[in-house]
């Protein structure tokens, strides 16, 4: 008789094939709507996890119905890589968004930020042809152009109680260290012969094409958007890597149930 385990394998692994092949879908119709390469690297891990659950599930599914010992064993020890990737991935994540945050400034409704806050790894994230690739990418996604149009009626105090996200922050308008005179959101007046402590300061231009998009203000501003996207994957992981753990262990009763049966078909 088939045991209750190899039922609950079969049964989980059939939903984890039915969910593949949208996911699939969705990563090949990204690739279809995409039209710079901003918005395409997003396709190729989509479609990657959708094949790689494809695989996974039909190799439980097979091993578990038709009771196929050595495809269960590889699904286990897929399972078990994958377990052990994902909780290193978690930690990992935890470590490095450790460290950063925005600072409150006086009077102002939006917070700063400082690359120097960030933990090194993540600084390392956003330097040389890499940043150039990013900076390419938030001007394409006219992140400015947005933030100009948003807050174009705001006069000076309006404008300084504003609650900005970390990028508008960062990207779109001088440090207060600077001492600027408001325009416009994204039109600022430079003070005379100022030697400024901040080296943003010198970078920013009212050109929309390039602002504070090289300043270390923006970078900071981006790593905080991933420091906040990356604890919302960690508990995700965790509470799939729980799911994981029953799933394995439902599995490896799965696999002594198959390998029993052979061993009492033998004899």
């Amino acid at each position: 008789m088939v045991k209750c385990s190899n039922s609950l394998i079969g049964i989980l692994n059939f939903v984890t094939l039915v969910l593949s092949i949208p996911i699939i879908v969705a990563g090949v119709w990204l690739s279809k709507q995409s039209n710079t390469e901003c918005e395409r690297w997003l396709e190729k891990p989509v479609i990657a996890l959708g094949v790689f659950l494809l695989i996974i599930s039909i190799l439980g599914l097979v091993g578990a119905c038709c009771r196929v010992t050595w495809l269960l064993w590889v699904y286990l020890l897929v399972m078990f890589v994958l377990i052990v990737i994902l909780f290193g991935f978690t930690i990992f994540a935890f470590v490095v968004t450790n460290k950063g945050a925005g600072e409150a400034v006086s009077g102002k409704g939006y917070k700063e930020y400082r690359l120097g806050d960030y933990s090194n790894w993540l600084q390392n994230r956003v330097n040389g042809s890499t940043w150039e690739r990013i900076k390419s990418c938030l001007q394409s996604g006219k992140l400015c152009s947005k933030f100009e149009n948003q807050f174009i009626n705001d006069n000076v105090d309006k404008f300084y109680t504003e609650n900005l996200s970390s990028l508008q922050s960062g990207c779109c308008k001088p440090s207060n260290d600077c001492g600027f005179i408001y325009k416009s959101p994204t039109s600022w007046t430079k003070t005379g012969n100022v030697t400024h402590t901040n080296p943003d300061c010198d970078s920013w231009n009212n050109d929309p094409n390039i602002l504070c998009y090289n300043c270390q203000s923006c970078k900071a501003g981006l790593l905080q958007n991933i420091k906040s996207d990356w604890k919302k994957v960690a508990v995700v992981n965790i509470i799939f890597l729980v799911f994981l753990i029953i799933v394995y262990s439902i599995g490896c009763c799965a696999f002594r149930n198959n390998r029993m049966d052979n061993y009492y078909k033998g004899y």
